[in-house]
């Protein structure tokens, strides 16, 4: 949950798309302690419909690859993209 919450809170950014920067000594150290609990590592996934973001996905249990490739999958099983057109 906290994966989808992550893409959610963020206007659709990837929760891989926090990782670098919140590395120890980058701008945004510390981020995965805000807003009640955020995961900066791979697995939320965006859901577009027409353009419009409209929730997000979140896997675990996996490597981060399989998270990422589990979670698009969903996305794109429902006819959706993980892509803002």
């Amino acid at each position: 949950m906290k994966k989808a919450r992550t893409v959610a809170l963020f206007g659709g950014i990837p929760s891989i798309g926090f990782y670098n920067a919140s590395q120890p000594g980058q701008p945004l150290y510390g981020i995965q302690e805000t807003n009640g609990g955020l995961i900066v590592f791979g697995g939320g996934v965006p859901i577009y419909v027409n353009n419009h973001l409209i929730g997000a996905v979140g896997v675990s249990g996996g490597s981060v690859d399989q998270d990422i490739s589990i979670a698009t999958a969903g996305v794109n099983a429902i006819g959706s993209t993980t892509l803002s057109q």
